[in-house]
């Protein structure tokens, strides 16, 4: 009995108490309820028997007695009330066993009560502590969203009654850990960083977790895949730098500490700046995959809601305005702010937005026909989603903009194309020397010696250059909606020949591709920004031509 009770707990118990009764042994709460039970008999009375221990329980609630029988048909009603703590109802042992009873039942069940309360009282503490760790998890990770959004106030107070407290700036780091160790990795990284650091596990991911730690004050001289300084777009390793700080070399300190961990760490950015944060993390992840020492840091890079300037600040403005000033017909509708996390989230995370969001996969669907309705875009478009990825992340970049930007050509006359016309405003934008620099920047790594471009032979045996050209995959990837079965017929490859290459691109890029949060959204607008350069050479080399022509 007693070692029943220390391996298996009250449910090994019952059943060796249901066996020993040839009936059926459970625990019911005070209003009928039956928390756990097992039934061991031939004659087929589960049901039954459950209905009469509720039907008992009840009864005997307003009778002082520790034990209770009755008889009710060919079976035996045996009733003993747990012991419990004052503040809390302990349940009653009911069983119920056929006539006539075993010898010395009675006096069994009087003696397994003791351990059965010791096993129910451990099991009810479990239980608790389980309920606290669960609302502490859903409370961080409704923290991290409150973030993700920018809404600092109202992260603060909830944060208040969680530790530690918010840091400003941070660093943002995503742990990919191996499968069913996330728990233990959990308690690695708050005792590596001494508790400093504001950990979540990723609503989105079930292998990842989020650490938002406090930045360090030193300088970033770590040697990768990109650049730790500067205006690189890729990702280095996580290298030693002057801060002192122990989240320093936290990245490198998870990943030596366990086995198979992959480490992504972002730039040090404002609080209010961590939804940027965690998109370097990521993308640094992707390449932190192809790496011995398995971490990465993003590299330094400007992000494009800045060099949009306040050109881009006006234009976002104009085009999301139907969606912010949005009211719900019904109030039981989303209205404009949920509306805009919902566009957000699914624009961050693609259909994983239903479990960063806890919605069902068709309020999302509606959700997103509605905002596609009120800003006149078709959603399932790379191009109409870039625009509105760009136009919310410089919703959230601070008011204080360069004004370099709005200097550009803006009056030129846009191009004749089927886009819809809030692409047609955004080519202003695009067509700026501040755009065209970062658009330049963000296919750099491409143009080298060492771009990973090589041929490959098609389907029909011949060698195809331009399909294994690292520009020409991508360009092929977003011109088909980055459908990789639509990418490998473009190209004539199979599709896990597609998945390769766009791999082999994702640590040439420093960038994800393939996995949410992706690099789309700013590799489709450095490509639209540099076609729009050509076309305008092109136009004025044209010009220059007529007019030489008529002289």
């Amino acid at each position: 009995m007693y070692r029943l009770a220390r391996s298996g707990g009250s449910r090994e118990l019952l059943r060796w108490v249901s066996g020993r009764a040839a009936g059926w042994a459970g625990l019911v709460d005070g209003d009928g309820t039956v928390l756990h039970c097992v039934v061991r008999s031939a004659d087929g009375m589960g049901a039954e028997s459950a209905a009469l221990a509720g039907e008992y329980v009840r009864e005997m609630a307003g009778i002082d007695a520790h034990s209770f029988s009755c008889d009710r048909g060919a079976h035996t009603v045996l009733l003993f009330p747990l012991d419990g703590p004052p503040d809390s109802a302990a349940p009653t042992l009911v069983v119920v066993a056929p006539r006539p009873l075993p010898e010395g039942l009675p006096t069994l069940l009087a003696d397994v009560t003791m351990p059965l309360t010791m096993c129910w009282a451990a099991e009810s503490v479990e239980r608790r502590r389980r309920r606290v760790d669960l609302a502490e998890s859903r409370g961080r990770e409704a923290v991290l969203h409150l973030l993700m959004t920018g809404q600092l106030s109202i992260a603060h107070q909830v944060a208040g009654a969680l530790k530690p407290t918010l840091p400003d700036p941070v660093r943002v780091y995503v742990v990919e850990c191996p499968v069913g160790s996330r728990d233990e990795v959990m308690r690695i990284c708050t005792r590596l960083s001494g508790g400093r650091s504001w950990i979540v596990r990723c609503p989105v991911y079930s292998r990842h977790v989020i650490l938002v730690v406090p930045a360090d004050t030193g300088t970033y001289t770590g040697a990768g895949t990109g650049t730790g300084t500067g205006t690189g777009t890729g990702a280095g390793t996580d290298g030693e730098g002057a801060g002192a700080g122990a989240e320093q070399w936290l990245g490198i300190r998870v990943a030596d500490a366990v086995a198979e961990c992959v480490v992504g760490a972002s730039e040090d950015v404002p609080l209010s700046d961590t939804a940027t944060g965690y998109r370097q993390a990521f993308h640094a992840l992707a390449v932190a995959r192809g790496l011995p020492a398995r971490h990465a840091r993003f590299g330094s890079a400007q992000e494009p809601a800045v060099v949009a300037g306040e050109a881009g600040a006006r234009w976002a403005k104009a085009l999301l305005n139907p969606l912010l000033t949005h009211v719900p017909r019904r109030s039981h509708d989303p209205g404009s702010q949920e509306l805009a996390a919902t566009l957000a989230s699914w624009l961050a995370f693609s259909s994983h937005a239903t479990q960063h969001l806890k919605i069902h996969r068709n309020t999302l669907a509606a959700r997103l026909r509605l905002i596609g309705e009120l800003l006149g875009l078709d959603l399932s478009r790379v191009g109409d989603q870039a625009a509105l990825d760009l136009a919310l992340r410089i919703r959230a970049t601070p008011t204080t903009l360069p004004t370099a930007a709005a200097d550009g050509p803006e009056s030129q006359e846009p191009p004749e194309s089927p886009e819809s016309p809030a692409l047609h405003r955004l080519d202003d934008i695009l067509r700026t020397p501040a755009m065209q620099e970062w658009a330049a920047q963000q296919l750099r790594p491409l143009t080298g010696s060492d771009s990973p471009g090589n041929t490959s032979r098609t389907t029909s045996g011949t060698t195809s250059k331009n399909a294994a050209d690292p520009r020409e995959t991508l360009r092929t990837w977003l011109e088909c909606e980055a459908r990789t079965a639509a990418t490998a017929d473009a190209l004539g490859i199979s599709v896990p020949g597609v998945r390769k290459r766009l791999t082999r691109l994702e640590s040439a890029l420093g960038r994800s591709l393939l996995q949410a949060p992706s690099a789309r959204y700013d590799l489709w607008l450095a490509f639209r920004a540099l076609d729009l350069a050509e076309a305008g050479t092109a136009r004025t080399a044209r010009t220059a031509g007529t007019a030489r022509t008529a002289r």
